[in-house]
């Protein structure tokens, strides 16, 4: 029995119905579905900036990039001793970022990619997908510009999958897959805009929304 190609268009049918797509390895070729029964989110106005972190972001305000080196940040996040995106995986986030549904963001230091996130954004959902950090706090950073991105776009809904304690530290919370269905339903109702703003907010920017909303 032939096993069915996934397809771009299947895949972001699977994000709408709340399930992602992991493999067991980087050498495993086949794709298996996930639908937590606990889902980690971020909510939007609850990212928590630490006081080192914004003292950190504007002493050394980073370099940050949207959309830039895609596959670059898709092989930085699977650049470890155990990864869940294999061939296939890689081959679909890449259709899907040429398609405009999966985004990138990109925090540099000098000439080096030092962190990133990225994910893939449905209506008005996002979906992290992974994150790297070669830097001290890169992935924090990356995580504060993304949220904040989020909010100025009009998301509703940043799906992590699953919660970590790294996440909760941040300010992501677990819900039940039935909330989490229900969010996921009215997210899809409306449509963000991941484009806008056109270039990335200043530090002290991200800083100061993050820290009247947290």
């Amino acid at each position: 029995m032939t096993e069915a190609v996934i397809t771009p268009e299947l895949l972001l049918n699977a994000y709408a119905s709340g399930v992602f797509p992991m493999a067991e390895t980087r050498d495993d070729p086949d794709v298996f579905w996930v639908d937590p029964r606990r889902r980690g989110i971020f909510p939007l106005n609850g990212f928590r900036i630490s006081r080192s972190l914004a003292r950190r972001m504007r002493r050394n305000p980073p370099h940050v990039t949207i959309n830039t080196v895609f596959s670059d940040v898709v092989d930085a996040c699977a650049d470890r001793d155990e990864t869940w995106i294999n061939a296939e995986i890689r081959r679909l986030y890449l259709d899907l970022h040429l398609m405009g549904h999966a985004h990138s963001l990109e925090v540099w230091e000098g000439e080096t990619l030092a962190g990133g996130v990225y994910g893939v954004s449905l209506g008005a959902a996002f979906f992290g997908e992974s994150m790297f950090s070669r830097r001290t706090d890169a992935s924090k950073i990356a995580l504060a510009y993304l949220v904040d991105r989020l909010r100025l776009g009009g998301f509703r809904l940043f799906d992590t999958q699953f919660l970590t304690p790294h996440l909760a530290s941040l300010g992501a919370v677990e819900v039940t897959r039935a909330e989490y269905h229900l969010r996921l339903e009215k997210a899809l109702m409306l449509q963000g805009d991941f484009s806008s703003p056109a270039l990335p907010a200043t530090p002290q920017e991200v800083v100061q929304r993050m820290t009247q909303t947290s």
